[in-house]
């Protein structure tokens, strides 16, 4: 959501390729983040994140399975709504990994009702045992106007011997009838630039590149390689005063990590693991299935280039909530050396 300023241009802009540019740059935007090789915590089931503050943007994630891993995300303003299911295949190939984004992306601008629809490109990550691990796109990125038909197709470049052609993207914005109407080209590191084009692809006499968009600013020499929107994740700058205790900012691992405590960090995510796995093994003692708080399984299965997947909605419970308790008087400050870490279905599942 760092550059969602870009959906609330599409919803506002009257060009339908335009359109497109906008929320296309928007989803390549993410990408950045795959400069970043480390592995993340893997998130427990029924932990959540919220996000306020930005933009007008209201965001709540929920992880909603464990085994496959799925979780699922709602975002909203004035201008958009955006719903995503995630699910993800891998294929270990020895010292690299293929990972295939099962899942589902959809925005709705809200001026004129347009649904956008977005598949992503595979991912692969290289070099997991030997070398550098580093992290490659290759393939199409499409995102279709299912309103009208009209689509963005964006090719990642593979990446070549010596770096050659690594995160250059190019691609064109195309009406229903699958004719070019904006080139669009540039890299997925750094940004992205389009220019109007005849039915050829050749760009427009008396017409330029124009930029859309530019990776944000970092802070100089940051071990973690973030801009300072996604440092304000981690902290509670975004947060609501009353946070969800199941909310990622409160896990005692990544808090630890952040302080620079790897002792406390890697024995707090064992102690979290092993809770979890205290929680499946009373589930299916009591034949429980676990049902997540803010989003509901639907009966949509949708296809996808790389296997059906079962839809998660969001069931609205959040916002409703989230009303209650900014209108509470009791809006204390989060302490999260205090503040327990609780996205568990059973009270008594740390005991076992």
């Amino acid at each position: 959501m760092e550059y969602s300023h870009l959906l609330d241009l599409a919803d506002e802009c009257e060009d339908p390729y335009m359109r497109l540019v906008y929320a296309s740059s928007w989803a390549l935007s993410i990408y950045f983040a795959y400069r970043r090789a480390w592995k993340p915590f893997n998130p427990v089931l029924g932990e959540t994140f919220e996000m306020v503050n930005h933009g007008g943007v209201t965001f709540i994630a929920e992880q909603v399975s464990h085994h496959p891993p799925m979780s699922a995300g709602h975002a909203e303003n004035e201008h958009f709504i955006y719903d995503v299911t995630s699910k993800l295949r891998t294929k270990f190939l020895g010292n690299s990994i293929d990972v295939y984004p099962v899942g589902r992306t959809r925005v709705t601008l809200k001026r004129d009702g347009v649904v956008l629809d977005l598949v992503p490109p595979p991912t692969k990550v290289h070099n997991l045992i030997f070398g550098r691990t580093w992290i490659d796109s290759p393939g199409d990125m499409v995102m279709t106007n299912l309103t009208t038909g009209d689509k963005v197709v964006l090719y990642f470049q593979p990446c070549g011997w010596f770096g050659a052609g690594r995160y250059e993207v190019d691609g064109y914005v195309y009406d229903a009838a699958e004719q070019p109407k904006i080139l669009m080209t540039g890299k997925w590191n750094e940004s992205m630039s389009y220019q109007p084009c005849d039915s050829e692809g050749e760009p427009l006499p008396g017409t330029e590149l124009k930029e859309v968009w530019r990776v944000a600013d970092a802070p100089e020499d940051d071990k973690y390689q973030y801009t300072y929107f996604t440092h304000k994740l981690n902290s509670f700058d975004t947060a609501p005063k009353k946070l969800l205790p199941s909310d990622s900012r409160l896990r005692p691992d990544r808090y630890a990590l952040e302080k620079g405590d790897l002792s406390k960090a890697g024995s707090e995510k064992s102690r979290l693991e092993e809770r979890q796995r205290a929680e499946k093994r009373i589930r299916e003692a009591k034949d429980d299935m676990f049902t997540p708080k803010w989003f509901d399984l639907s009966d949509e299965v949708t296809p996808t280039p790389w296997g059906d997947l079962e839809v998660y909605r969001y069931n609205g419970k959040y916002s409703e909530l989230r009303a209650t308790l900014d209108n509470s008087e009791s809006l204390g400050e989060i302490n999260p050396e205090t503040t327990e870490f609780n996205p568990w279905q059973y009270e008594d599942s740390a005991a076992e």
